[in-house]
């Protein structure tokens, strides 16, 4: 374990602080090795996610031949464990062992939960799909292990995440939290770009035994990169060394605590509002490629590199600007904001029936869903009441969570009832009969951020009142600091 998580960490670090914009948030307390080794676990997250929601999507529709609506059930399974975050957080936040830790214990069941899952994942597809040898075996047995298998990795995804982000807050300062989670956040799309390019390789000569094998594989690689991740990153301050407490309060007590807090629960229905505006776009863009412009399918594939590579650019952008003392609100808004033209570009693109549009939109979207991302997660750590970081990251990833897969589960019904209205061919609302579906949806998106941005801009308006004030008190104490330091000379 030790040879190669040094392996690992070594040549992660390798690329030096040129490439990895966030590399400055290390210290003498937490060298930028173990904060790369720290940020393994969202290589696992981010490889679940696609392995999930993208290869195991067209590998069950296509290569299975599995119902669509099967599918669609599986693969929003794992949604069902998102609100718990929150519940996560605070179980995290309240721990008590022997051992002395709060969050280890967190992140190694959510990785056993992974594992397991991953490991009982193939063989109940290919029940399901009645591809085994078991063929004959009652369709439920296929359907109950397929759908224990997405809860397990869904719900240790989850949990990993929470715990992780949790622990990444407890080792870093106040001031080096908005660049703590660009690291993190790229180290995410580092791993699902990875992961894409990994499963799309393996699975190019498609055979069940291949399918068993690339998600076992998953399964151990999980295993690894957690193992890794958490291995001597939480201070041990063992049970019995503790002085005596109070008990802790229980989760109603410290969810009334944080939703009294200033601007919680607005803050988190900005979240969720965001999130669905950017979120419902993203099991579309592929489909409206292909459908709506013609493009073929390797061309449609590299949308989501360029989705990526927006995403990173966003993430970079917010960190430095956020790293200097920038206003998370304001950073917040500029996500949104840049959304509205992001989307526009998109819409435009189907009367006109020009691909550059497209393509610009797409990475404009991705830009702005990350510099939104970066801010709210950035509030959500600055302003988490002391003791309770993983319960407020828990309930940012919830509501995160939740909404982006409720706008995924809205958009692809939407688009159909839409274009069932405008039929196959001829013209809806000015729009080819295709392109009506896929652009009502993008407009419902607009609508979303517009009510986003309203608010927001309350929240800045305060923000720059409370700087200001603060800004005077600083101002005016020091004339009396002067006085006091002539009147004792």
């Amino acid at each position: 374990m030790r040879g190669i998580g040094r392996r690992l960490v070594e040549s992660w670090a390798a690329l030096g602080p040129r490439f990895l914009p966030f590399a400055d948030v290390a210290s003498e307390d937490l060298p930028l090795p173990r904060l790369l080794r720290l940020s393994l676990f969202q290589i696992s997250v981010g490889m679940t996610m696609v392995l999930l929601v993208g290869t195991l999507n067209r590998v069950m529709i296509v290569e299975l031949g599995t119902p669509a609506t099967i599918v669609g059930v599986m693969v929003a399974l794992p949604l069902v464990f998102a609100p718990f975050r929150a519940l996560i957080g605070h179980r995290s936040d309240t721990h008590r062992c022997e051992l002395g830790w709060r969050r280890v214990p967190f992140i190694w069941r959510g990785t056993l939960m992974q594992f397991g899952g991953f490991a009982i994942m193939p063989f109940a597809l290919l029940v399901l799909a009645g591809k085994g040898q078991a063929g004959e075996a009652p369709a439920w047995i296929g359907q109950a292990g397929a759908a224990l298998a997405f809860l397990l990795v869904g719900a240790g995804a989850h949990t990993v995440q929470t715990a992780g982000l949790a622990l990444a807050t407890d080792l870093t300062p106040p001031e080096s939290h908005p660049r703590v989670v660009g690291l993190m956040y790229v180290t995410l799309l580092a791993g699902m770009v990875a992961a894409a390019l990994g499963f799309g390789a393996a699975l190019q000569d498609f055979s069940p035994g291949r399918l068993v094998q690339v998600i076992q594989s998953a399964a151990l690689l999980s295993l690894v990169l957690n193992g890794i991740a958490l291995w001597k990153q939480e201070t041990r301050r063992p049970l019995r060394l503790e002085p005596a407490r109070a008990p802790d309060p229980s989760f109603a007590e410290s969810w009334a605590q944080f939703c009294a807090g200033r601007h919680a629960v607005r803050r988190l229905v900005i979240v969720g509002l965001g999130t669905m505006a950017v979120g419902m776009a993203d099991i579309l863009l592929e489909p409206f490629g292909g459908q709506v412009l013609r493009l073929p399918v390797a061309a449609t594939t590299k949308l989501t590199a360029l989705l990526a590579i927006g995403g990173l650019l966003g993430f970079g952008l917010a960190a430095r600007v956020l790293g200097r003392g920038g206003d998370p609100y304001r950073m917040t808004l500029a996500g949104a904001a840049v959304g509205l033209p992001a989307f526009a570009l998109v819409i435009a693109a189907a009367p006109l029936d020009a691909t550059s549009l497209f393509l610009v939109g797409n990475f404009g979207v991705g830009f702005g869903a990350a510099v939104f991302g970066h801010g709210t997660l950035t509030l959500t750590m600055n302003q988490a009441p002391a003791g309770q970081a993983g319960l407020a990251l828990g309930a940012w990833g919830a509501v995160q969570a939740t909404a982006g897969g409720a706008g995924m589960a809205l958009s692809g019904p939407i688009r159909d009832v839409v274009n069932a209205f405008a039929g196959g061919g001829g013209t809806f609302l000015g729009l080819p009969g295709a392109a009506s579906g896929y652009v009502t949806v993008y407009a419902i998106e607009v609508a979303l951020l517009l009510v986003t941005i309203a608010a927001i801009l309350p929240l800045i308006e305060r923000s720059r009142t409370t700087r200001g004030s603060a800004r005077g008190d600083t101002q005016a104490e020091e004339p009396v600091a002067l006085e006091a330091v002539s009147g004792s000379g």
